[in-house]
C-alpha cells in the first residue's frame, strides 16, 4: 500500500512505519533543488505523497534545522508558494580512504562539499592496533568540535527508529578489497593477508562511538561519482577504474553501485591477461594489476595505459557499459596519457567489432580525494533515498 507514483519520480508511501523512507525522499529532493528550493506542492507531486504527509515531514525538518525557507514563488492561482531548501551545514559525515601507504580523511556537509581535510602516511601492514589508532585520530582531528556535539544542545533527528543527520552522521571507511561490505569484515587484502577476517567496521564503531560503514575504495568512489552527477557524462552504467598502489573497478549499473551477491564485484585488477606472466601479490601470474603497475614503475606509461585499455575492453565487452572513468594516484601522475591510451584501445576494439559508437573514456573529477569523498557518501546517500549505498 504505497503512495501513487508520480511521473518519472520516486515513490512514497503514506504509512507511519516507513516515515524515515518518506523523509529520505523529501530530503533528496530538497538537496537536488539546491539554493533555488522546492515547494511543498512540488514535493508531493514528485514523491506521490499526500500534501498533508509532506507538510508534516517538512515541518519536522524545519523544526530540527535541516530545512529552511528559500523565499516565495509565484503560483498560477492563489497566494505565492513558500519554497524550501536543504540546510547543508545541519549535518556532516567523515570519509576515510585507507591506502596501503596513506590515509586521507575528509569532513563533508549534507551537500557533499568538503569542509575539512587531513592527509598523512600510513602503513597498512603495521597491524590492526596501529591502523585503528590512526583512523580514530584522523576522524577526531578532521571532525573537530563537531564530534559528539549538538549545536544548541540539539540531538540527532530520529524517526521510526532511524537516525537522521545530526551534527555528525558517522564515518565511512574505504580501503582495498576484497571485503564483505554488508558485515564490514575484511577478506585477504592483496599484499596484507594478516587482515583476513578482521571485523573492521565493528572495531572502529566501538572505538569511535558512532556508526561506521566499510566498503572497497572503488565502490566508494563509484558511489561518490553516481550521486555527484557523473552519470550525466558517463551514462547510467559506467566503470570507474582506480589505478593507484593497486588496480580495481567500481561498477555503476543502471544508476546503482553493483557489488555482487557476495559484495565482491569489481576485483578488476586480478583478471589474468598473460598466462605465466609476472607474479602478482594475489598469488596468480600475469594479472593486469601486475602488468600495468610494472610498466608504470619502469616509466613505460604508454604501455601501462595500453594494458589498462585491454583490460577495460574486456569489461566493456562483458557489460556493454556507457562509459569509463579513470582515477587514482598513478593515473593522476599522467592523466592525459592514460585517458588517451585507454580510449585508443577501446576505439580500435569498437571498429573491429563494428560497434555503433565508441565508449567514452574520461578522467574522474577530484581524483586525489575521490575515494575519501565517496566514503562519506556511504553514510549520506541512504539519508537521501539512495539505498544502493
Amino acid at each position: 500500500m504505497g503512495g501513487v507514483k508520480s511521473s518519472g519520480g520516486p515513490v512514497g508511501a503514506n504509512l507511519g512505519v516507513v516515515r524515515s523512507h518518506n523523509t529520505a525522499l523529501v530530503l533528496g529532493l530538497l538537496r537536488d533543488a539546491g539554493a533555488e528550493g522546492v515547494s511543498r506542492l512540488e514535493l508531493a507531486e514528485r514523491t506521490g505523497l499526500t500534501p498533508q504527509a509532506v507538510s508534516k515531514i517538512t515541518a519536522r525538518l524545519r523544526e530540527e534545522g535541516f530545512a529552511a525557507e528559500a523565499g516565495r514563488r509565484a503560483s498560477t492561482g492563489g497566494k505565492p508558494r513558500t519554497v524550501l531548501r536543504l540546510v547543508p551545514e545541519a549535518g556532516h559525515a567523515v570519509g576515510v580512504h585507507l591506502d596501503r601507504d596513506e590515509l586521507r580523511a575528509v569532513l563533508v556537509d549534507l551537500d557533499g562539499a568538503v569542509v575539512a581535510e587531513r592527509r598523512g602516511e600510513l602503513d597498512l601492514g603495521a597491524g590492526a592496533e596501529a591502523v585503528l589508532g590512526a583512523v580514530c585520530a584522523a576522524v577526531r582531528d578532521v571532525a573537530g568540535e563537531r564530534l559528539g556535539e549538538a549545536p544548541g544542545g540539539r540531538g540527532p533527528l530520529v524517526g521510526a527508529g532511524v537516525a537522521l543527520p545530526g551534527p555528525l552522521v558517522g564515518a565511512g571507511v574505504a580501503l582495498p578489497g576484497p571485503l564483505d561490505h554488508a558485515r564490514g569484515v575484511l577478506h585477504r587484502v592483496t599484499g596484507f593477508p594478516e587482515w583476513d577476517g578482521f571485523p573492521l567496521r565493528d572495531a572502529l564503531a566501538r572505538r569511535l562511538g558512532m556508526p561506521v560503514v566499510v566498503d572497497k575504495d572503488t565502490n566508494a568512489a563509484a558511489l561518490g561519482l553516481a550521486v555527484g552527477g557523473a552519470q550525466e557524462a558517463a551514462g547510467r552504467s559506467f566503470a570507474y577504474l582506480h589505478l593507484g598502489t593497486g588496480l580495481g573497478a567500481g561498477l555503476v549499473i543502471d544508476g546503482g553501485v553493483h557489488r555482487g551477491a557476495r559484495t565482491g564485484a569489481g576485483e578488476f585488477g586480478h583478471q589474468v591477461l598473460q598466462l605465466d606472466g609476472p607474479p602478482c601479490e594475489c598469488g596468480n601470474r600475469g594479472c593486469v594489476e601486475a602488468l600495468c603497475l610494472g610498466a608504470a614503475a619502469r616509466g613505460e606509461i604508454a604501455e601501462a595505459a595500453r594494458v589498462l585499455g585491454v583490460a577495460a575492453g574486456n569489461l566493456v565487452g562483458l557489460l556493454d557499459i556507457d562509459g569509463v572513468l579513470l582515477g587514482g594516484r598513478t593515473v593522476a601522475g599522467a592523466p592525459d596519457v592514460y585517458v588517451r591510451g585507454v580510449a585508443e584501445v577501446l576505439a580500435a576494439r569498437a571498429r573491429r567489432e563494428g560497434a555503433a559508437g565508441e565508449v567514452p573514456v574520461r578522467l574522474a573529477p577530484r581524483t586525489e580525494r575521490l575515494v575519501a569523498e565517496g566514503a562519506a557518501q556511504l553514510l549520506l546517500a541512504p539519508l537521501f533515498g539512495r539505498g544502493d549505498a
